[in-house]
């Protein structure tokens, strides 16, 4: 009987290891509970790839990462996740690019390495969302929802994904350029492994943006129209800035490594402060152009739709140890999670002595953001404590 019972404990114990998410779904949990607009996206399904010739548009990519945003922790589970229209449309009064969008990520084919029932080496091709549902009924203003289950294949990617980006939701819908969010993804991605860089060739950097076969064949038209802009709009919106190296071949570009690095804290401030302004004008900004509004030639845009989110402390920088209080505490945990190892009061005596004056102003989104972004370049200047 001993014995018997030992099995069924163990194969409890079993059954519970299989069924425990991964550390993305964990991370994706706490930062949905925290709130605000930050989430956690799984390596698995940023570095999944397209089968060949397919991608997914902008749009069909934004609605992508916002249904993983609204899943949260929950992605992995065998249950249905819901999300309003009104937060997908972003001031669209037409449902049309709802249904379309839906009907892109039901049809796109993505490709996995796997192994046959002979354990041979194969490729399993699945599709990410097995069936939705799409409210066709509106009652008293209410913009009504959509409803999706993630398939079996999805679910398993994403339960036993151990690693995780956490991107910002208003950067993610203010990108314009498809192959800019996901540089901006892989970035994310890699930016606190100790080489935060990828490097492939052509073909594995066409897989990886999605860039068509057939499109920018030649490379100068390729960096002029996709590299040079993803790292336009990146700098402008990410909390890190990207640059490139092109490896050659006598004359011939034969492979890309791009690098990831964190932004100072003053970099960070400015792309919180881009981020809260309206998108109109952004192209202009990036391009270091002048905006000028006439009287009279067209209309002004209409102030975006203000978006709920948790209030982040409005308290200022402690002067004395992070290491203890409650007023401390968000920093403490902001310090620990992305300073690497360090000693939580020796990068906040950096942060202090970096900022000067201006930390006497900074408060809320602003300042979280900034400590944040000096803790990422800290370990990206020191590496991690031996």
């Amino acid at each position: 009987m001993e014995s018997e019972a030992g099995q069924i404990a163990e194969a409890t114990e079993v059954d519970a290891e299989e069924v425990s998410p991964g550390r993305a779904m964990r991370v994706a949990a706490a930062l949905k509970a925290k709130g605000g607009d930050e989430f956690a996206k799984p390596g698995s399904i940023i570095e999944i790839k397209f089968v060949k010739g397919e991608s997914l548009s902008l749009t069909a990519s934004r609605l992508l990462a916002l249904m993983i945003l609204t899943a949260g922790g929950d992605a992995w589970e065998d249950r249905p996740h819901r999300i309003r229209k009104a937060d997908i449309r972003r001031g669209h009064k037409g449902n049309e690019r709802i249904t379309d969008m839906l009907q892109e990520l039901h049809r796109t084919l993505f490709a996995v390495d796997d192994k046959s029932w002979r354990g041979k080496k194969a490729t399993l091709l699945f599709s990410l969302i097995s069936r939705s549902r799409e409210e066709t009924e509106e009652e008293g203003g209410e913009a009504g929802w959509i409803e999706w289950e993630f398939t079996p294949d999805a679910r398993k990617l994403i339960q036993a994904s151990e690693t995780y980006a956490v991107l910002n939701r208003q950067a993610v819908l203010g990108f314009r350029s498809n192959y800019a969010l996901k540089l901006y993804e892989l970035g994310a991605l890699r930016l606190h492994r100790r080489q935060a860089t990828w490097r492939g060739d052509m073909q594995a950097l066409r897989a990886a943006l999605g860039i068509p076969p057939d499109v920018y064949t030649d490379f100068a038209q390729l960096r002029r129209k996709v590299l040079e802009k993803a790292k336009s709009e990146i700098d402008q919106l990410a909390h890190f800035r990207v640059e490139w190296r092109e490896i050659r071949q006598g004359r011939t570009v034969t492979e890309i490594e791009f690098r990831f690095e964190p932004k100072g804290a003053p970099e960070v401030i400015e792309t919180v402060d881009e981020l809260d302004r309206h998108s109109a004008g952004r192209q202009a900004r990036r391009d270091g152009a002048v905006e000028r509004i006439s009287v009279g030639q067209g209309a002004i845009p209409a102030p975006r739709k203000a978006v709920a989110r948790s209030k982040p402390t409005e308290t200022s920088f402690p002067t004395g140890s992070l290491r203890y209080g409650e007023h401390e505490a968000e920093f403490r945990s902001i310090g620990r999670q992305y300073g690497g190892g360090w000693d939580v009061d020796m990068i906040a005596d950096g942060f202090r002595s970096q900022m000067g004056e201006r930390l006497e102003k900074l408060r809320g989104a602003k300042l979280a953001a900034a400590w944040k972004g000096f803790c990422e370049g800290w370990v990206n200047r020191r590496g991690r404590p031996q």
